[in-house]
């Protein structure tokens, strides 16, 4: 009885984390939606970047940032080197003469040379954007356009992240796609629980320093503003792209958040009060997800624990779904067995991250900071 009774818990768990809380937000979306207004107002802009060691990519991203569809007038570049040691100071220079800055930092971390930047800024709003993804030439533009709601204090652009070459790849894209849907229906009842971290603007005077060893800036800093009484909210059309990842990146990326999450819950303890109108949201969702691979370890021992025949009837299909995702490193690309492991394996890793995030309780927060690199 006690094994059918933990068995019963952790499949409710696991449906409602997995299912029903997004159909659940889906339908709160669409039958109690909350609009924004948006209007074009001009306002002064500085696009903060923060780069290290990103000689790859600097100079494209910067191309797109100057190639926007925004008055030149109102727009401040200002780029942030955390102790690289590559070229790209030398080719963010380069740019001097078309009104892009440099600001060199010592290498402490992204929060740090944010906090570094910030003081530097002369725009009423600050894009903060990544120097890997490029921007729609819109983009920019779409998202000052909602600044125009005063109640909206962040708001996040729409990360497309371009079609991979491999069954890997299509399946953290497809994550994300499930990922966006999930933030699309969020901000459409209220409120984000944190920004797209490649891409998000937010107004000057309501940001404050962040914490230097906080490993998500992008959802420490908007979170901030939200507990201040603003909304977050996505802007579909404000767009920029990315490159697609393996399963071994996305992995990397997920334990990081992961761990910030668990970061967020000693550092706003207000996520619990009123202050925070999301805070079913938070815990169905955030809290959910770090739950998932214990409720998945509760599943196949609870099932394991009863007696045949119920015994293999219940824990067959989970040590199945298991195998097939182990099958996936040694299934040779382009097989059309990939089309079922790779998904498979996909899943495990990321619900896999949320066990290593915590990490974060016994390691240094910034050794689990990885720099942006080729996937």
């Amino acid at each position: 009885m006690i094994a059918a009774a933990v068995f019963l818990g952790a499949a409710a768990g696991l449906i409602y984390v997995v299912l029903l809380y997004p159909l659940l937000l889906a339908l709160l979306a669409r039958w109690f939606p909350k609009p924004v207004v948006r209007r074009w107002e001009p306002r002064t802009v500085t696009v903060i970047i923060a780069a290290r060691n990103a000689e790859r990519w600097i100079r494209r991203k910067l191309e797109s940032v100057l190639a926007s569809d925004y008055p030149r007038e109102l727009l401040d570049v200002l780029v942030v080197s955390d102790g690289s040691t590559d070229r790209t100071e030398e080719i963010v220079r380069s740019f001097a003469d078309r009104g892009v800055r440099l600001l060199v930092v010592p290498s402490g971390g992204k929060p740090a040379a944010l906090n570094a930047a910030f003081p530097h800024a002369r725009g009423e709003l600050l894009l903060l954007t990544d120097v890997r993804q490029i921007l729609e030439p819109d983009c920019l533009k779409r998202l000052v356009c909602v600044m125009a709601d005063p109640t909206v204090g962040a708001v996040s652009g729409n990360l497309i992240i371009r079609p991979g070459a491999s069954e890997e790849e299509r399946s953290t894209g497809l994550y994300w796609r499930y990922e966006t849907w999930i933030r699309r229906n969020l901000s459409r009842v209220d409120s984000l629980l944190g920004a797209t971290g490649p891409i998000y603007l937010v107004r000057r005077d309501l940001v404050q320093p962040i914490p230097p060893d906080q490993l998500l800036d992008d959802v420490y800093l908007p979170l901030s503003i939200h507990l201040k009484g603003y909304r977050l909210v996505l802007e579909e059309d404000a767009v920029a792209y990315d490159e697609p990842t393996t399963v071994a990146s996305e992995f990397r990326r997920k334990v990081r958040t992961q761990a910030g999450v668990l970061q967020l819950l000693w550092t706003f303890p207000g996520l619990f009060g009123r202050a925070n109108r999301m805070r079913f949201h938070f815990v169905s969702l955030k809290l959910g997800r770090l739950a998932l691979p214990y409720l998945l370890a509760a599943l196949l021992i609870s099932a394991l624990a009863m007696p045949a025949p119920w015994r293999w009837m219940l824990a067959g299909p989970q040590l199945a779904a298991y195998g097939i995702a182990l099958a996936d490193f040694v299934v040779p690309r382009g097989w059309r067995l990939k089309r079922l492991t790779a998904p498979a394996r996909a899943f495990g890793a990321l619900v896999l991250a949320a066990l290593f995030a915590l990490s974060v309780l016994v390691v240094p927060p910034r050794s689990l900071w990885v720099e942006a690199r080729p996937s």
